[in-house]
């Protein structure tokens, strides 16, 4: 089946005499078992609250379908997708291979918790090559991490590449895929061992909770997976699971318009004479838009936009004209967000040095011309000094 299908009709209850189109909400923490041999043959599916009930497995199977994976496993946030799924791979006295285009909590995590636990971690370029990731790779190296394109400064990762030479050297591929939103990119196919995202954003789809997905390319990495949840005592509720699957059933349209708008947006922003250059994977001019348009199906509506220099108090003019962009983090709800970000922070493998503040948008599912009359009253504002 093709992306659109499988989003619609994964995960749907078995059939009955009378059943609901949509797997209900199955909240509980005790499961019961009529007899013996109900309770050994429920060992193996489900068998307390906490593990999932069948809420979760029906928004596990249908990412997984998506996801093109072997099972997928639920996570109360995506930072700890993110946490667990490294946390899986690595012991005292191993080494990870962090981009320094990360996600910040999930380099925080490297530089402050792992450290704590004795793993070290060395951030490489986003755009490294084979070569560069095969140079940096040491014998206890057990994690290479990518997350493409990068949520801040958008870099698109060679993820066939960095996975030959990890896996070479032995190490697994964590690859963060939610910028995709497991639709316009399917890094377990380009070689990936795991394919992890932040639900809470394009799956989920309507910014109100919270949930991540990881999703394992083989069984015995899906075991590591599994028993890394299960030791960390992760749960999510069976709300937030029916929410984020709901949200799930109309993925593909979302992205579409998402896309639309975003390339709409891009396209207006880039005539505006404060705009001294656009981050978008889908321009030519972007880090790694070759690997995009090679790897990629499309893209979503999370874009950066580097502003020519410009005061504080008239970047402050900027932001609070907004009637309809919101000013927030996180992204892949319906409603259109813009924030100031700071990329020179976050940076020790590379550098970043455009002296302008860096804008990061996302495209929500509004009409583009309210979009874009809402930017225009911004930008009139910020230039009233």
């Amino acid at each position: 089946m093709k992306d659109n299908t499988k989003i619609v009709v994964a995960g749907r209850p078995h059939q009955r005499p009378a059943h609901p189109v949509n797997q209900p909400v199955e909240r509980a923490s005790t499961i019961l078992f009529p007899t013996y041999d109900d309770y050994l043959a429920g060992a193996k599916s489900i068998t307390y609250g906490r593990l999932g009930t069948s809420s979760h497995r029906a928004l596990e199977e249908t990412v997984n379908a998506l996801e093109g994976g072997y099972e997928t496993r639920l996570a109360p946030s995506g930072l700890q997708a993110c946490t667990a799924a490294i946390l899986a791979f690595v012991a005292a006295g191993d080494h990870v291979l962090m981009t320094d285009a990360a996600y910040d909590p999930t380099r925080k995590f490297c530089e402050k918790f792992l450290k704590r636990f004795g793993v070290e971690t060395t951030f490489y370029d986003p755009l490294a090559t084979a070569q560069d990731i095969a140079e940096l790779m040491q014998s206890n190296t057990k994690v290479v991490f990518v997350e493409s394109p990068g949520s801040l400064t958008f870099e698109v990762q060679d993820i066939p590449a960095i996975v030959e030479a990890a896996h070479a050297g032995g190490a697994v591929v964590v690859a963060d895929n939610t910028w995709a939103g497991g639709y316009f990119c399917k890094p377990i196919a380009l070689g990936a061992d795991v394919s992890l995202q932040a639900a809470t954003k394009y799956i989920v789809g309507h910014a109100d909770c919270l949930v991540g997905t990881i999703t394992a390319a083989n069984e015995k990495i899906a075991q590591k997976i599994y028993y890394a949840l299960l030791q960390l005592g992760s749960n999510v509720s069976a709300d937030d699971a029916y929410l984020a699957l709901r949200g799930m059933r109309t993925l593909s349209v979302r992205m579409k318009r998402h896309e639309e708008n975003a390339h709409a947006l891009v396209k207006w922003l880039s005539k505006r004479s404060e705009v001294e250059r656009i981050l978008h994977p889908a321009n030519k001019t972007c880090p790694g838009h070759a690997i995009w348009k090679r790897d990629f199906t499309g893209s979503s509506g999370l874009f950066g936009v580097v502003l020519k220099p410009v005061s504080l108090a008239d970047l402050k003019r900027f932001f609070n004209s907004f009637k309809l962009f919101g000013i927030g983090f996180s992204w892949g709800g319906f409603e259109s967000l813009c924030v100031h970000m700071h990329p020179e922070h976050n940076r020790t493998a590379t550098s970043w040095d455009d002296p302008g503040p860096v804008l990061r948008f996302h495209a929500g599912l509004e009409d583009i011309d309210d979009m874009t009359n809402d930017l225009d009253r911004a930008f009139t504002a910020m230039a009233q000094s």
